[in-house]
């Protein structure tokens, strides 16, 4: 079963995640915060698998508390499921160690995939969420040797496969997508991301996004 904590300040919409999620039969919902101090307490307290978490509470917001989840209990990973997907939202809470961004008004399917990802270690956007990370990167990609600069401080720069591999995961591609994209087998896959993470120095696939875009390495 995956262990999930639900952290908003609307008890209405805890609720209707709670009804929802509680059908997904290997997902369980095992607890609930109305703010991020709360959802630091509880995540000490619990241990959860993943947390659904808002980004405007009041006590501490969204990104406070996901930095510091992230920094306390790295086998716990979040999902940023809020009402916000202007540029400013976005990238706090993915800097933040998110490995997932999404809106309220996801479907509930989307949302327990998106679930899975994150237990798995894999990160699943918004679709528009992620047009502006790609965007991002497209933009990053014009400045003149911007890639060469940034491969150039690395230790070990980053193969064409590789850079490949991570422009797929900036859209929110899983390993069975990425596989089948570039048709490769999913432990190949695997493998690169594993590269990759080690190579820009991050800790999960979202991480490595941002820091790629911050490089503008893609």
């Amino acid at each position: 079963m995956i262990r999930v904590l639900l952290v908003d300040d609307q008890a209405l919409f805890c609720e209707g995640m709670r009804a929802l999620l509680d059908l997904q039969p290997d997902i369980e919902v095992i607890g609930e915060a109305n703010n991020g101090r709360e959802a630091i307490e509880c995540v000490a307290r619990t241990a959860p698998d993943v947390v659904l978490m808002d980004m405007q509470m009041p006590v501490l917001d969204g990104v406070a508390a996901t930095r510091d989840i992230r920094a306390r209990h790295p086998n716990t990973q979040v999902i940023v499921l809020t009402t916000f997907d202007d540029d400013e939202h976005v990238f706090e809470g993915l800097r933040a160690g998110a490995i997932g961004y999404l809106l309220k008004d996801v479907a509930s399917d989307r949302l327990a995939e998106a679930i899975r990802c994150a237990a798995r270690g894999e990160s699943l956007l918004q679709p528009s969420v992620a047009a502006k990370v790609v965007a991002e990167f497209s933009r990053l990609a014009d400045v003149p040797h911007a890639r060469a600069r940034a491969n150039q401080a690395l230790i070990e720069p980053l193969s064409d496969r590789e850079l490949e591999i991570l422009r797929l995961v900036a859209t929110g591609a899983s390993n069975k997508e990425i596989a089948a994209t570039l048709v490769i087998t999913e432990g190949t896959v695997k493998n690169h991301v594993t590269n990759i993470l080690g190579k820009l120095g991050v800790r999960d696939r979202t991480q490595a996004a941002l820091n790629a875009k911050e490089l503008g390495l893609v």
